[in-house]
């Protein structure tokens, strides 16, 4: 390991030279009275014009909540691929981050999480905003450190952005008692850190390969099943170059969701809790389900014991244990990044070049297909949500992106969004964080300023995050936010109307706040549309505002999303209608 020493320096000073050195622009944070000190170096290093010798800046984002620091980190790191920066005070402010790791945790995004910490001193005295946050950020987060000497926080640091990208990636927190952020010693800065268990993924075994090569290339009614893991790896490509050098449909998991696109003639769709019709119709009848980079969720198989039970199934992803986790017998597995996993089967297939014996299975896919589509023709009517979803991917250029947040709107934008190009579409999958899609939005527009960047939220979603729209007004981040508004936690609502008898309970939110004039007090701009020629204008422009705009679309609050599977269903169990 080769190392630099700069000589003494305060454990903040050592803090913020390591998080340059890692390359680090954009930090999301709020400070605090255990966190003060890494402040006022930041404001050396920005105002006083403290300039290393590789010194490019690093912006800081003044957040209203410290769990939108995480989401904005979480956002930032999905669309840019690299790990996502926010900090936060100890106590209240820590335990505020959880939601937002947990959340980055579960969809495999990276995020270096810094917080400040009571003196080391008095660590274990239940001290004012003291946490045992280490513990409680151990469940979801890859790794915790809490380095206790200034000369140990540059190894932590590096430490963590290494780990969160390191395979699958993931979440780390470290940890730094106030004393530690204001004492000094002499600093080292290692160049390379060295995790046995965390070495890239070697090579795709060949022997593997070559078995899942004549699986596939034997199968009459194959189908590819592309999950997160996918999109992570940047596999878009060699996806798309897989599934039509042996001529299989591409179904995705909701994490998957952008992973092939969903224009493309062998697209099918989102499966499961509310997927497609046709997908999960289709499904059962293939004889050889190929997944990839998918753990098999809940949400996305249905019951487990009904799914597929007829079907061979090959499993490839890149954490070991997710293999055999939740589907128990996969006839091939393969720990592997789907990128490479993907590059070595095109290479093993491309000699074959199968597919001319699949004319049936093709036609029967697309004959499902058309009987389960319906597609929305925009007569100006009032808009539903579902309607609403479409219109919106008429109206904004393929290249935007697209956030949302936790609810119904989420998951008509699963079923009727086409996401076209890659790295365009973000939600929170595993953990299902209303709040997410907003702070997430500004977290991704920071990373792509150039695009526009839409948040398709509901209000009850909006409503936990919509102080944001303060750091977006005064960062100057514009995104455009459309609340599909039925004055309802409208998910809850709609499970309370098909399985507990229309007993509506606590799901009713009413109409307050009023949604323009809260985007107009913040200094965004808010506007209210009922048609699709209003809502057509409103986009155009807020797409191209300079600041944030809230658009607000008045639904039923009765629409439901379907078809969705009611608990214990299998796949095929289907409420339509």
């Amino acid at each position: 390991m080769k190392i630099q020493t700069l000589g003494k320096m305060s454990g903040a000073q050592a803090l913020i030279e390591t998080l340059q050195r890692e390359g680090v622009e954009v930090v999301f944070g709020l400070p605090g009275g255990a966190n003060i000190p890494i402040y006022d170096v930041l404001y050396d290093y920005q105002n006083l014009g403290y300039t290393p010798p590789d010194y490019r800046g690093i912006r800081h984002i003044l957040v209203r909540h410290e769990q939108s620091a995480a989401h904005m980190a979480d956002g930032f790191a999905r669309v840019s691929g690299k790990a996502g920066v926010c900090i936060a005070t100890s106590g209240p402010g820590a335990t505020n981050l959880m939601t937002g790791l947990a959340t980055a945790y579960m969809d495999s995004s990276p995020v270096v999480a810094i917080t400040g910490q009571v003196p080391s001193f008095v660590i274990g005295s239940d001290a004012f905003q003291e946490t045992d946050v280490i513990g409680m950020a151990t469940s979801v987060t890859k790794y915790t450190f809490q380095p206790l000497r200034v000369r140990e926080i540059p190894y932590a640091i590096k430490a963590a952005f290494y780990l969160a990208v390191a395979r699958r990636p993931q979440p780390v927190l470290v940890d730094i008692p106030k004393d530690v952020q204001q004492g000094e010693d002499d600093v080292e800065f290692p160049d390379h850190i060295d995790f046995p268990n965390y070495q890239p993924l070697p090579d795709p075994d060949p022997t593997i390969i070559k078995t899942i090569a004549r699986t596939m290339l034997g199968a009459q009614r194959p189908i590819i099943l592309a999950g997160g893991g996918v999109k992570i790896a940047n596999a878009y490509h060699e996806l798309q170059a897989l599934a039509e050098l042996i001529v299989a449909p591409v179904a995705t998991s909701f994490m998957g969701k952008g992973a092939f696109p969903e224009n493309h003639p062998l697209a099918l769709g989102c499966m499961g809790m509310h997927g497609s019709e046709r997908t999960n119709k289709i499904i059962p009848e293939c004889d050889v389900l190929f997944a990839i980079g998918s753990r098999f969720s809940d949400r996305t198989t249905g019951k487990m014991e009904k799914f597929a039970p007829n079907t061979k199934v090959i499993h490839i992803d890149a954490d070991r244990a997710e293999i055999g986790k939740n589907y128990k017998a996969p006839v091939v597995s393969l720990v592997a990044d789907a990128k490479k996993a993907l590059q070595a089967l095109i290479g093993e297939v491309q000699v074959e070049l199968m597919g001319q014996h699949r004319e049936a299975w093709v036609k029967r896919v697309q004959e499902v297909m058309v009987m389960a589509g319906t597609e929305f023709d925009g007569n100006g009517s009032r808009l539903s949500g579902a309607e609403t979803v479409k219109m919106i991917r008429r109206f904004i250029p393929s290249k935007a992106i697209v956030t949302t947040e936790v609810g119904q709107h989420q998951m008509w934008c699963e079923q009727h969004f086409q996401v076209i190009e890659p790295g365009t579409f973000f939600s929170s999958g595993g953990l299902g964080t209303m709040g997410f899609g907003f702070p997430a939005a500004l977290g991704a527009k920071v990373a792509r300023p150039e695009v526009p960047v839409i948040d398709i939220a509901g209000d009850g979603s909006f409503r936990m995050t919509e102080n944001s729209l303060a750091t977006s007004v005064e960062e100057q981040i514009p995104v455009t936010v459309i609340i599909l508004n039925n004055s309802m936690l409208g998910m809850v609502a709609q499970w309370q109307r098909f399985f507990y008898n229309r007993r509506y309970s606590g799901v009713q939110l009413g109409r307050s706040p009023d949604f323009v004039k809260l985007a107009q007090a913040y200094g965004a701009e808010g506007v209210r549309v009922d048609t699709i020629p209003e809502l057509e204008a409103a986009v155009n422009r807020a797409i191209r505002s300079p600041v944030t705009t809230v658009i607000d679309v008045p639904i039923s609050p009765e629409e439901n999303v379907l078809p969705m599977l009611p608990p214990g269903a299998g796949i095929r169990e289907m409420i339509v209608g």
